[in-house]
């Protein structure tokens, strides 16, 4: 029997919807303040995103954030956290903050991890002692953590494995371990607590895990599970078929994505929220994101190009002195990506705010009616026009939304 429905610590405000498409347009009520969606969110995995200082992170537009919990229970520790009151206040970040429960983690960074009914045992990677992360205990970190929104511990596995039993076990175990997370949460009343999907790519899975999620009726619901390697065209399908049978009035986080044409087709699939380590990551390769695709200024192009990242870009980096920026030229960012971190950092700085821009025109595009439009205009600039390019999987998936990429 599903327990009795637990307080929220957010309220979601649907203020528009896409006549064409799924997309939705919406305002996030949360502890620290409001949050515009769809969004994305960048991850601070240790309390802090890599080679940006929290104001700066506030000046990309950033309002929501990501911590992992794992790696905050090992350092700095939830002694420490408990200490200062918490991770808004132990990275001066005034705004919210969503942790996801170190299940990922597991999988993704530990061999020696074994899953069984009580939780992940695994060997520390500080000093090889042996280690339990429960349900019970990684909602206990969180709460430690304060987190705005905090995520069940799940089951997860690889979207790409053969082993139709284990991943029925992993999504029937997940629902279980929400059980435990509801009754092991102490703050309902100040954070959020998500339940997560899962059921790999077997659809029927995915429908039966949904309806057993949505009767716990948590304040959020995400999508978990995806972006592990399996076709985009799959991606779609779960997407697709969850964000139908997830209630209105709820945020819908998918987890892990956030290459810019899947922010935007995952958006008219329904989805609300998203996050990944890629924008940060791939700006320490000397790559920048832009509308016409990912850059990297490494190459010896750019030696003499004294323009901006992209033209026309607001953030810190590319906006002119006169307007309040840095007015970094791609000549400069050539010259100090390779040796110098300053490069890394103003790439970085850039990366965020696109992704940032990009789901913010996507909300005005869903309030004013014209996602399928704006869809389009996406993927002519960032294939320079060229139909041919598109991959199929967005074609695909577009058209069952009702929009024709192919047509003029």
């Amino acid at each position: 029997m599903a327990p009795v429905s637990i307080p929220s610590a957010l309220s979601f405000e649907l203020l528009g919807k896409c006549s064409v498409t799924k997309a939705r347009a919406a305002t996030l009520h949360l502890p620290h303040g409001p949050v515009p969606l769809p969004i994305f969110m960048p991850v601070a995995t240790q309390g802090s995103l890599k080679g940006l200082t929290p104001d700066q992170l506030e000046d990309q537009g950033c309002r929501l954030c990501l911590n992992n919990t794992y790696h905050l229970g090992l350092k700095p520790g939830q002694a420490t956290l408990d200490a200062i009151g918490g991770a808004h206040k132990f990275q001066s970040w005034p705004h919210n903050i969503l942790t996801d429960s170190g299940g990922f983690q597991m999988v993704s960074l530990l061999k020696l991890a074994k899953v069984t009914e009580e939780g992940v045992r695994f060997l520390s990677p500080h000093d090889g002692s042996p280690m339990l992360l429960t349900p019970e205990h990684s909602i206990s970190l969180q709460n430690s953590i304060g987190s705005d929104i905090i995520m069940q511990l799940d089951d997860v596995i690889a979207t790409t494995s053969p082993d139709f039993e284990r991943m029925k076990e992993a999504m029937e175990r997940s629902v279980r371990w929400l059980d435990r997370c509801i009754q092991a949460h102490k703050y309902p009343e100040r954070q959020n607590l998500f339940c997560i999907i899962q059921g790999g790519l077997d659809l029927d899975l995915r429908r039966a895990c949904t309806a057993e999620m949505v009767a716990r009726d948590t304040p959020g619901i995400a999508i978990g599970g995806l972006s592990g390697g399996e076709a985009k065209d799959e991606y779609c399908k779960v997407v697709d078929t969850c964000t139908g049978l997830l209630p209105e009035k709820k945020p819908r986080y998918v987890m892990g994505v956030g290459y810019p044409e899947d922010l935007v087709v995952s958006v008219a699939l329904g989805a609300d929220m998203f996050d990944c380590v890629w924008p940060t990551r791939t700006a320490r390769f000397g790559n920048a994101v832009t509308s016409s695709g990912v850059l990297n200024i490494r190459n010896a192009v750019y030696a003499e190009d004294f323009g901006p990242i992209e033209e026309g870009c607001q953030c810190t980096c590319c906006r002119s002195p006169a307007d309040g920026g840095l007015g970094i030229t791609r000549a400069y960012i050539y010259h100090v990506t390779a040796k110098e971190t300053a490069g890394a950092h103003l790439l970085t700085m850039h990366n965020v705010h696109y992704q940032l821009n990009l789901m913010r025109l996507a909300r005005e595009a869903i309030l004013e009616d014209r996602y399928p439009q704006f869809v389009k205009d996406f993927f002519s600039k960032l294939y320079d026009g060229q139909k041919e390019k598109y991959p199929s999987w967005a074609i695909t998936a577009l058209k069952g939304v009702g929009v024709d990429l192919l047509s003029d």
